[in-house]
This record gives structure tokens, sequence and C-alpha cells, in this order.
């Protein structure tokens, strides 16, 4: 059978292959509204496709203008059927003396990681263990149930409402890092079972939109902590002076949102207590309603009529709006510090066009193994190897993390591993070094 003409990557009359340069690929980034991307050398024109992109067309944008090999790779867990979606968009290929990417990337890293990929997968390390996962829910659920059980068996003092807000706040950060796993594809063979199954963790059991998170979360790990990309970097520079090089270009700037050299100081108010409770809980509203995620809104409307109908009864209108705020902040607490220890003290910088383990260790930071650190962020403190292998079961981290390390030390690449309490205090030290940073710019350059 003779080849598809398009599949080939020939020219319209269907012989002669059309060949491109990475200046032609770069020039296609979406500045001039054209969108290229190239994936196993192969060039696609995504100009009309990223508004149809399934994971958003954000996170295949900040990859347009460079090769994309890596993070295709990276986030499809069926990676034979997309291609076939992608034939349509196929316009050529690269030249044949033209490299496989660009020269801004590592060459024998990126070969070496490839490799790496391929043992792992060899090895078993990218499928998961169901019931690992049951397990997990089911303590979710348990403590869920036994919040509600400790107000209705020992009455409402102050005692049981509290002890009811921490293991109620528990639930939320535990469900939080199990839609993590449902969200990354990360438990099931299938899209379709894992998408299932996140609609159920974050919108029967949180209250959010599954839309919303993926809209969200997988741009950071497209380009973490690369600004204008990641939007878990988006306080800077409207709150924050984030990291050491936009500290120094935003005071030269000379501008001042905030006083950053006290951030060090009012992320105590602003960070930790108040990103759930005063901002995402009135957020995700306003983003499935003007999205129109009506299937999002439906599960999340699933959650408050379940919990207000669990605790109403039993505390009143007033003492359930009580208990919800103090699981949000509780809840908020726990996730800032977590979400944040591995990432902001870490190089924060535009888009360099790095090559994909590069770009992913400059970001992440681990933390150290324990049975503790394991559960209490769910399993985030492994999160070089979440962040280079993000369709992985959680519980293989470990597993694959010796493998990282090595990789790492042969081509002088730090892996950096601490204790969870230095992780916690790395956020104020950085936020305060940036701040410094940026009055010296301000003030001097």
């Amino acid at each position: 059978m003779a080849p598809d003409p398009v599949a080939a990557g020939t020219s319209a009359q269907g012989s002669i292959p059309r060949y491109f340069t990475w200046e032609e690929v770069a020039q296609r980034s979406g500045r001039e509204k054209e969108r290229w991307l190239v994936i196993d050398r192969k060039v696609y024109n995504i100009s009309e496709f990223i508004r149809r992109h399934p994971g958003g067309s954000r996170v295949i944008s900040h990859y347009a203008g460079q090769d994309a090999t890596d993070p295709f790779v990276a986030f499809h867990i069926n990676k034979g059927l997309v291609s076939k979606y992608m034939n349509s968009l196929l316009i050529g290929e690269l030249a044949p003396e033209q490299p496989s990417f660009e020269p801004t990337k590592n060459k024998e890293l990126t070969n070496e990681f490839r490799e790496l990929r391929a043992t792992v997968e060899r090895m078993g390390l990218m499928k998961s263990n169901h019931l690992f996962f049951l397990l997990y829910l089911l303590h979710i659920l348990l403590l869920d149930v036994a919040a509600w059980l400790i107000l209705w068996v020992f009455g409402t003092s102050f005692v049981t409402f509290l002890l009811s807000a921490v293991l109620l706040s528990t639930v939320q950060a535990q469900a939080g890092w199990l839609q993590h796993d449902f969200g990354h594809l990360s438990v099931f063979g299938t899209s379709t079972w894992n998408h299932l199954l996140h609609h159920f963790v974050i919108g029967h059991l949180k209250g959010a939109p599954a839309s919303w998170w993926n809209h969200m979360h997988f741009q950071h790990h497209a380009k973490p902590n690369c600004f204008r990309k990641d939007p878990d970097i988006n306080m800077h520079p409207f709150f924050f002076a984030l990291g050491k090089v936009l500290s120094v270009e935003l005071g030269k700037q000379k501008k001042k949102y905030m006083p950053y050299n006290h951030q060090h100081k009012y992320f105590f108010l602003i960070g930790p207590p108040a990103l759930l409770p005063l901002y995402f809980q009135w957020y995700i509203f306003y983003f499935v309603i003007q999205r129109k995620k009506w299937v999002d809104l439906a599960w999340m409307v699933t959650f408050y009529i379940r919990i207000f109908l669990s605790y109403v009864p039993l505390l009143g209108l007033k003492g359930f709006l009580g208990l919800f705020f103090i699981v949000r902040f509780l809840e908020s607490n726990w996730f800032v510090w977590v979400t944040q220890m591995n990432h902001i003290p870490m190089h924060i910088d535009h888009d360099r066009n790095m090559d994909w383990v590069s770009t992913q260790l400059q970001a992440t930071c681990n933390v150290h193994k324990s049975a503790f650190n394991d559960w209490f962020s769910g399993h985030l403190n492994f999160q070089i190897e979440h962040h280079l292998f993000p369709t992985m079961p959680r519980h293989n981290y470990h597993k694959v993390a010796p493998l990282v390390q090595s990789l790492c030390a042969k081509h002088g690449i730090e892996y950096q591993s601490k204790p969870l309490l230095s992780a916690f205090a790395d956020i104020v030290y950085s936020l305060k070094e940036s701040g410094q940073l940026w009055l010296d710019a301000y003030l001097h350059q």
C-alpha cells in the first residue's frame, strides 16, 4: 500500500517531502498567530488544533516553535491512538541536516533520558497497583465518615467540633493528592476510567472542577517555574517577587506592586491561610460558569448538597458555615506549604527552551522519603520523579529515584533532596532573598 502523502510529510504534489529548519519552526511560536511544533522530527501545524486540544489550548501552545517530543511522551498514556489524530496536522519534517532538537538543549542528556524512559517502561514502573489506590480511597472515605460520627455520637462540644474539623481537613488534603493521581492518568490504563474517578474525587469529595485543575496543572508541568507559562507562579509580580532573575528584572524596571522586601512576612497572611478560602473557593465557580463546564458544576453541587445535609442538622447553619471555613483554612495551609516547598525555592525565569530534564530539575526538588512524608505530601516529596514521569503511579517513585540520581550525577545536574521542615523554611528564605534582590535593584540599578 502506498504511504499516505500527508502522513509521510510530503508536499501538496505528494512526492517531494516538505523540509523545514529550526529557524522556520521557531518563527511559528504564536507571536504571529501561527503555531508549529516538532515531535520526533515531524513538524505539525497546531494553529487551529489548539482550541480542540483535550489538554487545553495553553499547555500545547507553550511548546509552539519548539521540540515537544519529550512532553508529548510524558503526558500521553496512549500515544498510538493520539498519533492517529495528529496526521491531519502534519505539514512536513525537519531537513536531514537539521539536529533532532534545538541547540539550546543538551543532546547527550536528552538521549540518555529517553533510554532511561524506555528502561523504566520495561521494568513495569509505569503500571499501577490498583490495590494501593483502592486502599488510599478507602482511608479517605473512612476519615470522612469518622468526622461526621464524632459529632453525631459525642455531641457538638468544642473538642468534638475541632476534632471533626481536623479530620475533614485531612480528608480534603488527602483527596487532593488522590485526585492528582487520576488527573495525571496514573491509576488506570485508559483515559476514560481515570477521568471518571477524577470527576468523583475532585468533584464529589472536594467540590472543585476537574477541568479547572487540568487547565492549571498541565501548564505547570509543561513549563514549571517559567514566567507567563506556569500559572503556579502567577502571583509574580502583583503579590510576590519570585526568583533571582525575575526579582532583579522587576527592580530594574522600577515596579513596585507590593513591598517585596517584606514578602517573607506577609506570605504568612496572604499565602497559606488565604489561598483556598479567599480565592479558590469563589474562583472555581467563576471558572466553570464562565467556561460553561456544566458536568463539572454538577459534580461540585453533589459535594455541597452532601456536606450541607450531613452537618446542618447537627450544627445548624452558622455552625456548619464555621466548620466549613475552618476546614478550608486548615486545608489551605496544608496545601500551600506542600505544593510550594518543591518549587518556590528553585530557579524561576522566563522560558529558555531547555531540554525536558533540565527544565524539570532546575524547577523542582525533593523532600526525604519517610512513611509520614509520603502520606502527608501524597508522595509529592518525590517531585523530581513526578515531573520527569508525570503519568507514573506514585508508589513507584522511590524505585526510579536512584536511576534519576545516577543520570543527574553523570551530567553534573544538582539533585536536591531535603528534610520536610527545611523545605518549608526554604520557602520563606527564598522569598526573603528575592525580595532583597528586588530592593537592591530597585534602589541602585
